[in-house]
């Protein structure tokens, strides 16, 4: 349903946070968590919670700084998710979006900040020496893992298929990012097979790397006004419109 749109006199943009600095503050975030954690551990990266208990009480011991300042960092990062997705939701409602796939987006966006900042949580308890010498550091290992992995990338992937939907079939976005956030949305949604299948894994990273790009686009791309909307369509119709006939 394209909004419908308000008398240019009282045209004012929305009053929010910028989402292109939100979701450049997430995605460095994270990524320095990952950079870093590897780099203050002389290179050895994280343990998968597949493997062998003793190697992650091994891993949890000897670089137990690396896990705080990794855990650290990324439950910072669980906030201007959550802000982002706050944000996005009240923009498309500002701009006259009245669809499900807002309050699905609301939800998913949300769940997503949830689920990653408990995950940093878990795994901040695991950096204490007793408990990463414990056999308890495994099953926290594990949990952490169930939170951060399946469950924020699931979640994040409501959030990514509720705003391309909803912003794409009302014509705020451009029809490629929509597209571009179903297939980031279906790869986000099928890695809940990584908690029967070990091959399932795999689709965790490559959604959550798609997410920060989607993430970014929606920054740029998602206007703030009735205004810039109805600019950002006139420039598609036009690049669309056959050249007028010389007479």
């Amino acid at each position: 349903m394209t909004p419908e749109p308000k008398d240019p006199s009282t045209d004012v943009s929305h009053r929010g946070p910028s989402l292109l600095a939100l979701a450049i503050v997430f995605t460095s975030l994270f990524v320095v968590s990952l950079v870093s954690s590897i780099a203050m551990a002389g290179g050895e990266h994280y343990p998968s919670p597949y493997l062998d208990a003793a190697l992650s009480r091994v891993y949890f011991t000897e670089h137990a700084n690396a896990v705080r300042l990794s855990s650290f960092l990324q439950f910072g990062a669980a906030v201007p998710l959550g802000i982002f997705t706050a944000t996005a939701v009240s923009r498309l409602r500002f701009l006259g979006v009245k669809a499900a796939g807002v309050d699905i987006a609301l939800f998913g966006g949300l769940a997503a900040s949830f689920m990653a900042a408990v995950s940093a949580l878990v795994m901040w308890s695991i950096s204490w020496p007793e408990i990463a010498a414990s056999p308890a550091a495994h099953a926290l290992h594990v949990l952490s893992f169930a939170f951060g992995g399946p469950g924020h990338v699931v979640t994040l992937g409501l959030l990514v298929a509720g705003v391309s939907l909803a912003g794409g079939l009302a014509r705020l976005l451009p029809s490629w990012l929509m597209w571009f956030g179903i297939v980031v949305a279906a790869l986000a949604e099928l890695s809940f097979f990584s908690l029967i299948l070990y091959a399932g894994a795999f689709l965790l990273p490559a959604a959550r790397v798609l997410g920060f790009a989607w993430m970014i686009c929606v920054g740029v791309r998602l206007p703030k006004s009735q205004r810039g909307y109805r600019g950002e369509s006139l420039r598609r119709e036009q690049s669309s419109s056959p050249l007028p006939a010389h007479t």
